[in-house]
């Protein structure tokens, strides 16, 4: 046997002490816990608003409320179009069926009953058509423009409640994100100005800051977003129901002429 395989033999292997498995076990559980815990802490979106300076806090607040009444107008023009297209088409199938014109028109004037849409259109028109002809030789041609006149009128006027509100979500979606910015801008200032006394300028000292002037943009494309997209979709509707007010004045103008012509 050679002087190596001796000294090997001899030599033996002697196991840690408990003490020291024991420390090296909880070193280990130590160092996954850190591996495993987050580096930063939760985003508190009411402490950052909070803890914002005033002239941010306005404008927050500014925000807010345009965001709340952006959201006020979108249900209610919702409701509101949905309505005057359903009311049109109803009225177009009355109308288009076959109905006398007169019994339609009884039916718009009764008491306690509020028209709009087609039917105020119609009202107007028809109302206007058989004012003279009471009169003795009425002349057709008064009477086609006088109805013609009190269409037109009766269109505006359905359009102009249509469009009601509809400038406000246009401006809401124009201003808003600058409005943000603003209140963005201002909360950066702040946060560099109180840099001044700090000797030694970290992440951490300008983050804070920096965090709650960007809650202002946020808010503002929050406001903007929906409103932008209200409107687009809204004038979209709106030009649709106008086209229809036209097409059936005109057809309606159409009409009359040839009952004229008839009776002459």
């Amino acid at each position: 046997m050679t002087p190596l395989s001796m000294l090997l033999q001899a030599t033996q292997v002697e196991p840690l002490p408990e003490e020291a498995t024991a420390s090296a076990t909880e070193l280990a559980a130590e160092t996954g816990a850190a591996a495993a815990a987050p580096v930063g802490t939760e985003l508190d979106m009411l402490q950052l608003v909070l803890h914002a300076s005033i002239p941010v806090q306005l404008v927050m607040l500014l925000l807010l409320f345009a965001s709340i009444a952006s959201w006020v107008i979108i249900f209610r023009k919702k409701r509101m179009l949905d309505r005057a297209a359903r009311e049109a088409d109803r009225f177009e199938e009355r109308f288009w069926s076959g109905a006398d014109m007169s019994k339609l028109y009884a039916a718009a004037t009764e008491r306690n009953r509020e028209i709009d849409g087609l039917e105020a259109i119609f009202e107007s028109g028809f109302r206007e058509y058989s004012r003279p002809r009471g009169r003795r030789n009425p002349d057709s041609r008064a009477q086609l423009e006088g109805a013609q006149r009190g269409m037109r009128v009766a269109t505006a006027r359905e359009l102009d409640g249509l469009e009601h509100n509809l400038e406000f979500l246009a401006n809401v979606g124009s201003i808003a994100p600058y409005v943000g910015l603003l209140g963005t801008v201002w909360g950066i200032m702040i946060s560099f100005h109180g840099l001044a006394n700090v000797r030694e300028a970290t992440i951490a000292t300008v983050a804070p800051g920096i965090s709650e002037a960007l809650i202002a943009t946020a808010m503002g494309l929050f406001a903007a977003i929906p409103a932008v997209w209200a409107y687009n979709r809204y004038a979209t509707k709106v030009e649709r129901i106008a086209g229809r007010y036209d097409a059936f004045a005109e057809e309606f103008s159409s009409i009359l002429e040839r009952q004229t012509h008839g009776d002459e």
